[in-house]
């Protein structure tokens, strides 16, 4: 039988991503290779936590009737069993799929047909240096990127990103989202309008009504 590590799983809002405000089924994989400074999930940073069958994973999902199934974590493409646990909830279930990845790893483990919600880490972030650039060449149309900002140096890094990559064309695709705390979302908004920049304000949707 073939186990995935899990954290828990749950259903609740989607906080973050276009598909904010929309009901979703989390899948919580266990491990990260990360240690971002603003981390709130730190009980998904270890692996070895509970083992649960992919079959078992898939009948949850199946039960519950929210439209949407998002593969997050930690970071889940550590798992050598993801890419058969996002295959088996794209062929078995009738949910858009989405995986939430910190863009460290090779995105092609990503299925096609499911949507990656790729965080590019800022350099306040304390894991700035771990964007495999690479990654950039493998996004597919529907993918999606998010870059979560403590500051205004942190603004103006992912402004640059954005400029220099040309991914002016992602427009839509493409999330800016202040850390609770650190950064005012008023203050990052108005930047985003003085400098035109073809992306979304987000704010943790989740957080702001109060669920998890």
């Amino acid at each position: 039988m073939e186990m995935v590590d899990i954290v828990e799983l749950f259903v609740s809002i989607q906080g973050e991503s276009s598909y904010a405000g929309m009901g979703c089924f989390f899948v919580r994989l266990a491990g990260c290779n990360l240690r971002c400074g603003y981390c709130d999930t730190p009980e998904s940073l270890e692996a070895g936590q509970q083992l649960i069958s992919i079959s078992d994973i898939v009948s949850h999902v199946e039960a519950s009737p929210v439209p949407l199934v998002e593969i997050t974590g930690g970071e889940p493409l550590l798992q050598p069993l993801f890419p058969k646990l996002a295959s088996a909830l794209l062929q078995s279930t009738n949910k858009r799929v989405l995986v939430e990845t910190n863009g460290s790893l090779d995105l092609g483990l990503i299925p096609e047909g499911a949507i990656a919600i790729v965080d590019v880490k800022t350099p306040e972030s304390g894991a700035g240096d771990s964007f495999d650039i690479a990654n950039l060449g493998r996004l597919r149309p529907h993918d999606e990127l998010k870059f979560v900002l403590s500051s205004r140096n942190d603004y103006e890094w992912s402004r640059e990103f954005v400029s220099s990559h040309g991914l002016a064309d992602r427009a839509g695709l493409i999330h800016f989202s202040p850390v609770l705390g650190l950064l005012d979302p008023s203050a990052l908004g108005q930047w985003i309008v003085d400098d035109g920049l073809p992306v979304r304000l987000q704010v943790q949707l989740h957080k702001a009504i109060g669920l998890q």
